[in-house]
């Protein structure tokens, strides 16, 4: 009687862990105590993680958790929504360069506006980049696949252009701009303080932006609006036909991963400081490609996981030369160390799409798996 009176108050069995008897239930963020528990343990580990690492280690994790932000943006407009999309480094200028432009000395050389306020200006590149998102997205309607690949792809050489030949606001190539400030109430996150280095702010900043826009896609992806997504991408007709409206749909999405994409560029390069135009060009696309392909398709977590695997990777192929001798650090005849880069991004694209199409999440699911039916994991 006492585990019937649980179950009709919607509590799990214990020892059933999958089992439900509500839909909310089954829909909720955080459903079974182990995922909270994890939750929980990821949050105290990386909070602890700015005492334990170098700067640069900081640094480097801050780009990573940006990095992020711009992978699950790409992963609502692909791996939700179903919409190919290799446009991506352009939406990301358009953030970026919103932001430094209100946030920028308006006595400089480029344009500036000199609002620093960090809600302000980054809530502004996502809404300017939103706004770009939403004029690519009559085409999102009438094409599809490897043709709104091609024309998403078009955007990248033409921001380029664009972005090379208005040097009042880009300072133009090589010479470039300082990024947006990332200041707010009165604390500048990329200036040592008090108790905090420079990079241990960004790193703290970072991961709390982070944890705010994956909470956001998460709730997202579970509620109408994902699920009018996932019937999109698995067949635009049919979900046509129950009512789902495929214009309607089609340019929420790219108005919401276009917003990811300028949050992501306005904080992207608040970590070195400064940009050019050149940092916008289809290899910056392509990495994002990679980052939701290693990482998971229509996962949240894998997205993150791309995105950290993805920015970390040059961190150790850094140390190749000294390890392999015929791979040097500048172009001296031999395979350099960027060259070798190139390779595993294509080999680690190529090897996921055979092996494991899920990509990293799909692997730890896997493992998760096989430990929760061990010892019977035939």
């Amino acid at each position: 009687m006492a585990g019937l009176t649980e179950v009709l108050r919607g509590r799990r069995l214990s020892g059933r862990p999958e089992f439900y008897t509500s839909y909310g239930q089954d829909m909720a963020l955080l459903n079974t105590a182990p995922k909270r528990r994890a939750v929980a343990a990821i949050v105290i580990g990386a909070a602890v993680l700015p005492f334990l690492l170098t700067d640069e280690l900081l640094q480097l994790l801050a780009t990573g958790f940006v990095a992020a932000i711009g992978a699950i943006g790409l992963n609502l407009v692909t791996g939700y929504a179903g919409q190919v999309s290799l446009g991506h480094a352009f939406f990301l200028a358009v953030g970026a360069y919103t932001a430094a432009a209100l946030s920028g000395d308006p006595d400089d050389r480029t344009i500036g506006f000199g609002i620093t306020f960090l809600p302000l200006w980054l809530l502004a590149a996502g809404l300017a980049a939103a706004a770009a998102g939403l004029l690519v997205a009559p085409l999102a309607v009438r094409l599809r696949g490897l043709y709104l690949a091609i024309v998403t792809l078009g955007l990248v050489f033409l921001g380029e252009h664009v972005l090379k030949e208005w040097k009042q606001l880009t300072g133009g190539p090589g010479v470039g701009r300082p990024a947006a400030v990332p200041e707010m109430f009165g604390v500048r996150f990329d200036e040592d303080g008090e108790f905090f280095t420079a990079p241990q702010k960004l790193y703290l900043l970072m991961l709390v932006l982070l944890a705010i826009f994956a909470v956001l896609a998460r709730n997202l992806a579970r509620s109408a609006v994902g699920r009018a997504f996932a019937a999109v991408r698995d067949r635009d007709v049919a979900a046509a036909v129950i009512g789902v409206s495929l214009p309607r749909y089609k340019a929420l999405a790219f108005a919401i991963s276009s917003f990811y994409a300028g949050c992501a560029g306005a904080l992207l390069y608040t970590v070195s400081g400064f940009f050019d135009p050149g940092s916008f060009n289809l290899q910056l696309s392509v990495l994002y490609i990679a980052m939701v392909l290693i990482g998971g398709a229509a996962t949240i977590s894998g997205s993150i996981l791309g995105a950290l695997f993805i920015t970390l990777l040059p961190r150790f192929t850094r140390e190749l030369p000294g390890v392999l001798p015929f791979v040097s650090a500048q172009s001296t005849g031999t395979i350099t160390v960027f060259q070798i880069e190139a390779i595993l991004y294509g080999l680690l694209i190529i090897v996921f799409l055979i092996v494991e199409p899920r990509g990293l999440y799909g692997i730890w699911i896997r493992v998760r798996n096989y430990w929760k039916s061990w010892p019977f994991s035939y």
